[in-house]
């Protein structure tokens, strides 16, 4: 058991890690407005190099930052509870008969639940990761315009 709980840890370990690199590649890009742009220059520049961003890549940032966060909660697992129950119950019911079987499926529920909280973690990671990298090809497509208009981009 204390192996499924190692392994839990880990794959969250990796999924906080996993977003933090992301949200930092895709953070949004500063711009300094290098040829002497005014403030309405560069709030027009800024608008105009929103729209053609957007038209090119498909990606809307507004749209992607009021998106819902991936669901939470309990993880029913898709059926992994019952198919660790099942095997749990088939190993025991070999092992030790009925009283065997009654603590095989008790175990493999157990088992099966870590399985299907380690799924969700990873089809969450999966998800921010998809989405980080939306983001960034936004802002490189943003990023290109605004060069183009004389900003400096960092």
């Amino acid at each position: 058991m204390s192996h499924l709980k190692q392994g839990s840890a880990w794959t969250a370990a990796l999924a906080a890690t996993v977003f933090a690199v992301s949200a930092a590649q895709a953070a949004k890009p500063i711009v300094y407005p290098a040829k002497g742009q005014n403030a309405q220059q560069q709030q027009k520049d800024d608008g105009q190099c929103y729209a053609w961003a957007k038209s090119n890549t498909g990606i809307d940032p507004a749209a992607a930052a009021s998106a819902p966060p991936p669901a939470s909660g309990p993880a029913v697992g898709g059926g992994e509870r019952a198919r660790g129950a099942v095997r749990g119950a088939a190993v025991g019911g070999i092992v030790d008969g009925g009283d065997g079987a009654r603590t095989g499926a008790a175990v493999g529920v157990v088992a099966g639940g870590a399985r299907a909280r380690q799924n969700q973690r990873a089809e969450q990671a999966s998800a921010q990761s998809q989405s980080q990298g939306s983001m960034d090809t936004y802002y490189r497509a943003y990023g290109a315009c605004m060069e183009g208009r004389g900003y400096t981009i960092k």
